[in-house]
């Protein structure tokens, strides 16, 4: 489930971002009580027969995993606010004691030897809320809809965004808080917050949000999208012509497909699904005189906005003159057709209605037999979890919405009366329109100039430009198709290769990397695909490619029980005039091609022999049986990577009492951990320069006088999704850079296998230096963060003109031309 609405997805999200939280119950009987996907067991287990997965303490070795973190993972606190207002301001600091001794410039500091820190003389509101914070990034995207600077449709994708945002953030965290609360299962949130007020504070701020963003598309995109030719109408006001082939289309199209429901004593209220749209139908029986009521769902297959307008421009444009591109909402259509469905009948009033429902996954990898049957299960069952969230039209009738409230048992706090049409995800229908003038100015990504043939039209020899120089790949800017893509084709065609190894977090639907294993595993060569199929909203697509590499031939296994292998890395084993070479890819997002034009992620190409004995160490660790195995360029979670940048955190605050240089910047998706929040602090407090660049959830209070006024935080959204995890230190003189898959989130640093790689090119590091610094630069676009939690945008200059755009700046300089400041 990739789309471009996909490309600002929060906590991720991503894709691999997208929000995280506990699933619906699915206990019975003399079972277990549900374990949700990704919490590590707490016994040993044996082998799970056909899953290819391998027990998590086995795997680990017997030190476990990195647990050095607070009260949050055990309860993974919760989303759930009631009542509003301002959080306590932080209790004077008292300067934390710093570990003594500099480290040397360039120094490998050992992993996992640090021991758990002091808090008690921190602060104890120290971390801002989780949740509020992801509410407070929507709202960014929310501030791009509502920017007149930027093009017209594109204001509609950022809306369409929004409502797919916010839709994920009720399905997976909502109602993962829901449940534990239910359970009793919740605690109080690392921000101090009751579960209850958390959830209380949600619907109160998605209450705002949600009017807030119907009012952006009402009064400001869609009367700016009229005047050019462009919109969704509404059936009363389309002419006799426009609804009689709509008509038409009713009757050939929509009619066969509906299935309308009544509601009396012979028939229950029906299920509703979780995002379906529904028309809520008021009937009256001529004859007898009685009121009765009925469902019909909209059906989601489909378009949810129906084209008015034909395809061919009319007889009388001129040359080049935009022609209307005009929608009508489907449940408009049905709505104007009642009378078909229910003959005989007086159709008194509809409403349309909309539920999200808990659609977070449980399986009990522990007990499955097969864990693709047994996530096949429970993907049936996603559809059927309790409600969250209730949306209605404004105007619908008071008594029609209590029945909706009685049969669906939803509080009046989770009813959202919003003008329609609701679910305003659709308007991707008309960002897609072929409207250049309206959208974004048109982006090819380049080859990498590392990789580009200056004199040739063949496709460049990826394996001889990498034993050249390790290639830090920057997507979008860099073409994926042209590099990662080629790297793995130029593979499975090579006769030289002898074994390709590759984990699968989320892939596109014709994905021309799982075309290559395939091609690879044909060719007689020895091929692994990791495939994490418990990642969430792809798991189907996940099985799919499974049950097709295995098929094929490859070798597919599923990973560690109780861990999502969130890792991106592909390793090629090759014979060579000298021995066998190892060639690797570690990236920061997925190997999806369709992603990759619209995610912002770095990778790295090489054959480093340390990197490649690495790879083979993880990828027979996530395989087979490797509990003791240790790396050299890598930090690897759940093991090492956490007490590893917190190592190198401490060693940033011993070269500044050294009087070394010393810094650090990090760019990431979210960052929530405790741990490594404190240790941001305690470098604060101890006078180290600490810039963060965060696109989603910030847990930190930057700017509190003796606890972290040398944090700055900041946020860039723009056309691409910041997507990549950069990790920066300053030293003592010789900057140490890590990239890779994990961000600073409990879920990414105990129960996911995540991978960081060190790099070592000092061109590589000097690169990413300039990109951080740039991104932190007072005259670059960005939002800043305040202490309160609050976010404002600075995007222009005292003269009220554009400040540069780092995106746009990007795509210029890329292709090396002039950089304009703004687009």
């Amino acid at each position: 489930m990739t789309s471009q609405t996909d490309r600002l997805l929060a906590s991720g999200g991503a894709p691999e971002d997208r929000p995280d939280g506990a699933g619906a119950s699915g206990g019975s009987g003399g079972r277990k009580p549900p374990r949700r996907v990704g919490v590590p067991a707490v016994t040993p287990q044996t082998v799970l027969p056909q899953t290819g997965s391998i027990p998590i303490l086995e795997a680990l070795g017997p030190t476990g995993p990195d647990t050095s973190r607070s009260a949050e993972n055990e309860g993974r606190a919760a989303v759930e606010a009631a009542p509003t207002g301002p959080v306590a301001p932080p209790a004077p600091i008292v300067p934390a004691p710093i570990v003594p001794g500099p480290i040397a410039p360039g120094a490998v500091i050992p992993t996992g030897a640090t021991a758990v820190p002091r808090t008690d003389d921190l602060p104890a509101r120290r971390f801002l809320d989780r949740e509020l914070s992801w509410l407070a990034f929507n709202e960014r995207v929310l501030e791009l809809a509502r920017d007149a600077n930027l093009p017209l449709l594109e204001r509609a994708r950022f809306l369409a965004i929004f409502a797919s945002n916010l839709d994920e953030f009720f399905m997976v965290r909502v109602a993962g808080l829901k449940r534990r609360i239910a359970t009793g299962l919740a605690v109080t949130a690392a921000s101090g917050l009751e579960p209850r007020e958390v959830l209380g504070r949600i619907r109160a701020r998605a209450h705002e949000l949600q009017a807030e963003h119907a009012r952006v598309w009402r009064e400001e995109v869609a009367p700016a999208l009229a005047g050019e030719k462009v919109g969704i109408a509404r059936w009363e006001g389309l002419d006799q012509e426009d609804q009689q082939r709509l008509h038409t289309f009713f009757r050939t199209q929509v009619f066969p497909v509906l299935t309308p429901l009544a509601v009396d004593p012979a028939h229950p209220f029906p299920y509703i699904s979780g995002l379906s749209l529904n028309l809520a139908v008021q009937l009256r029986n001529p004859v007898t005189e009685k009121e009765h009521f009925a469902r019909v769902k909209v059906p989601p297959l489909l378009p949810r906005f129906v084209a008015v307008d034909p395809e061919d421009p009319p007889a009388d444009a001129l040359p080049g003159e935009p022609f209307p591109a005009r929608f009508v909402p489907l449940e408009d259509i049905i709505a104007a057709h009642l009378d078909q469905l229910f003959p005989g009948m007086e159709v008194l009033q509809q409403h349309t209605f909309r539920v999200t429902r808990n659609e977070d996954l449980e399986v009990e990898e522990d007990d499955a037999e097969n864990l693709l049957q047994a996530l096949e299960k429970e993907l049936l069952r996603r559809r059927f979890g309790p409600p969250v969230r209730l949306e209605v039209a404004e105007d619908i009738d008071p008594d029609i919405r209590a029945v909706l409230v009685r049969e669906l048992g939803v509080s009046e706090s989770e009813v959202y009366a919003l003008p329609e049409p609701l679910d305003l995800r659709g308007l991707n229908v008309l960002a897609d329109l072929d409207r250049p003038e309206l959208l974004f100015p048109k982006f090819v990504p380049v080859t990498h100039r590392n990789l580009a043939e200056v004199e040739s039209s063949k496709p460049s020899d990826i394996f001889a430009s990498v034993r050249r120089r390790d290639i830090l790949l920057h997507h979008p800017y860099d073409a994926f198709s042209t590099s990662v893509q080629a790297f793995l084709e130029q593979a499975a065609d090579d006769p030289n290769v002898l074994a390709i190894k590759q984990t699968l977090y989320r892939t596109s639907g014709d994905s021309p990397i799982v075309d290559a294993l395939i091609d690879a595993a044909d060719a007689g060569k020895q091929v692994l695909a990791l495939v994490e199929i418990k990642a969430r909203f792809d798991e189907q697509a996940n099985i799919t490619w499974a049950r097709k590499l295995e098929q094929a031939g490859v070798h597919v296994v599923y990973g560690i029980v109780g861990l999502k292998t969130h890792a991106k890395l592909s390793l090629v084993v090759r014979q060579e005039v000298d021995g066998l070479r190892r060639y690797c890819h570690v990236g920061t997002g997925n190997y999806n091609p369709k992603t990759a034009r619209v995610y912002e992620d770095f990778g790295l190409l090489t054959c480093d022999p340390q990197v490649g004995e690495d790879l083979s160490r993880l990828f027979n660790q996530l395989s087979g049986y490797a509990p003791k195995t240790a790396y050299r360029r890598l930090l690897v979670a759940p093991r090492s990577l956490r007490s590893g940048l917190v190592d190198r955190v401490e060693g940033e605050i011993a070269n500044h009492q050294a009087g070394l240089p010393a810094g650090i910047k990090l760019k990431l998706n979210s960052i929530v951990d405790e741990v490594l929040i404190d240790a941001l602090y305690r470098a604060s407090q101890a006078g180290v320069p600490v810039d963060v660049v965060v696109r989603g959830i910030c847990a930190i209070r930057p700017g509190v006088p003796g606890l972290s006024e040398n944090i700055r935080v900041r946020s860039v959204l723009g056309r691409f999704l910041e997507h990549s995890r950069v990790f920066w230190f300053a030293g003592g003189g010789e900057p140490v850079v890590y990239i890779g898959s994990a961000d600073m989130m409990h879920r990414n640093l105990d129960r996911r296998v995540e991978a960081l790689v060190r790099l070592r090119d000092p061109r590589d590091v000097a690169e990413l230096e300039r990109l951080l610094d740039l991104t932190m630069d007072p005259e670059t676009a960005s939002w800043h963060l305040a202490e309160d939690g609050t976010w404002t945008r600075h995007h222009l200059d005292e003269a009220g003109d554009p400040l540069r755009d780092l995106q746009a700046h990007l795509i210029a300089t890329r292709r090396g031309k002039p950089a304009a400041r703004r687009r």
